[in-house]
């Protein structure tokens, strides 16, 4: 998803203040954004690479740094390619395909890799190999967006722009998944022949081991027609309305509900439109199977899981550990989750609902029983957690991140409550674009 940048008061410049600069770029940060000095200030550019130099549009100053864009590349870095998508200049979905795929994996861990050593303290890293994507049609969900004009009376279906709340027009997605290709066309098609195709907002577009859903969100009740008619645009698809947020309505009778496999271990986990999945099915199946390479459960060890969601980690986990209790803090997916379980036969695992940010409850599962722990948080990390989790004192920590600052935050606290970080490595879940995620194995020092 696009970050929409909005300054705090009284920090934004006024347009006549912004100005043009050239600047060289030294290296990339953690968010693949060049870093450059306009004498003493730090200067963050988007669409540079280290080694050039470029002319930049300041887009917001302070007095020891600033934000800028690039305006013309001076001086071009061998690495820049030609963007293979023709919507790149415009779509705020992707943002690094002036390189290659491999490139891009790159210099994003030589980012990452700074951050953590310098929040960290540790002079280097135990880097393994990384988990790499294919850098087209891998995007498994997506929310397109519609937008009605009303002077028009035009639709404009797509993505945002860069950094603005504009839609723009898409024809063809680089990244989406093959199955659900027809879905721009479907709707361009579409939504001028319905009755109330304006009350459509967005479109949620859904690969569920290749069979396709369409949650269609709308401010306005649909007639019939208009169901029908998209249902008729493409009867393959499974279409799901949802007039309230996570209120849904299958729109065609005896439909199932979504679900995906992890081939390689059998593995079968249904979930819900609300649910959040991986997005990237190739880099969830490499990472769950990495999870227990590196954890490597045994038939006598206890499993602590956090941020279990539906049981992407906790069913697999049950696989080969004595026990899993996994935590979550969602009702419905821990419900989700109990039901995945049964479908698959397992039954050495449970699951409880807790905040894991606030103090712990006393209950059963909270006692230093685990020999390993596994937590999958979201961006904003395990704030609070990790000292509760380090208090239980198993061997051994797996930490998967989607935020390396929130990672190397917490990874700072792990090393002070006797940990060391035995491996680490980076997984390309979103190529194309300036985020990585990671996989982090901590060892309790003896």
């Amino acid at each position: 998803m696009v970050k929409i940048y909005q300054a705090a008061k009284g920090t934004r410049d006024k347009p006549q203040q912004l100005k043009q600069i050239e600047i060289q770029i030294e290296r990339l940060d953690h968010e693949a954004q060049g870093i450059g000095f306009e004498q003493k200030r730090i200067v963050f550019v988007s669409g540079a690479l280290p080694g050039e130099r470029v002319k930049v549009q300041l887009t917001e100053q302070k007095d020891k740094s600033a934000k800028a864009k690039v305006v013309k590349v001076l001086q071009a870095s061998p690495l820049r390619q030609a963007p293979p998508c023709k919507h790149f200049a415009d779509c705020g979905g992707c943002q690094l395909q002036y390189l290659s795929v491999e490139h891009q994996l790159e210099l994003k861990q030589q980012g990452v890799d700074q951050l953590i050593r310098h929040q960290t303290g540790l002079t280097s890293l135990p880097w393994q190999a990384p988990l790499k994507s294919q850098g087209q049609g891998y995007r498994r969900k997506a929310r397109i967006g519609v937008w009605f004009d009303k002077k028009t009376q035009q639709f404009t279906v797509g993505f945002r722009k860069a950094n603005d709340k504009v839609i723009t027009s898409i024809e063809h997605c680089l990244v989406l998944s093959p199955a659900l290709a027809p879905v721009f066309s479907v709707l361009q098609q579409q939504l001028p022949r319905l009755q109330q195709g304006s009350a459509i907002t967005h479109v949620e577009a859904l690969d569920a081991d290749g069979q396709v859903y369409l949650i269609v969100r709308h401010i306005r009740p649909l007639a019939e027609s208009d169901q029908q008619a998209l249902i008729q645009a493409w009867p393959e698809a499974i279409w799901i309305g949802e007039a309230e947020p996570e209120l849904y309505q299958y729109w065609q009778v005896g439909t199932a509900e979504p679900c995906y496999e992890l081939p390689a271990l059998g593995l079968k986990l249904n979930f819900s439109a609300a649910d959040f999945i991986q997005v990237n099915q190739g880099i969830n199946q490499q990472m769950v199977q990495q999870a227990l390479d590196w954890l490597n459960p045994q038939p006598q060890d206890q499993v602590l899981e956090l941020y279990s969601g539906i049981g992407n980690f906790s069913l697999a986990l049950a696989q080969r550990a004595k026990w899993v209790h996994a935590l979550e803090g969602v009702t419905t997916m821990v419900q989700r989750a109990e039901s995945n379980a049964v479908l698959n036969g397992l039954t050495n695992l449970s699951f409880s609902q807790a905040d894991l940010h606030l103090p712990w409850p006393k209950a059963d599962w909270n006692k230093p029983q685990y020999q390993k722990v596994l937590l999958d948080p979201a961006r904003a990390g395990a704030v609070g957690a990790v000292e509760q989790i380090a208090a239980l004192s198993p061997a051994q920590i797996l930490y998967v991140s989607c935020n390396p600052v929130t990672f190397a935050r917490d990874a700072k606290v792990l090393l002070a409550c006797g940990y060391q970080l035995d491996k680490i490595s980076v997984m390309d879940m979103f190529p194309q674009t300036s985020h990585l995620e990671l996989m982090a194995l901590f060892q309790r020092r003896k």
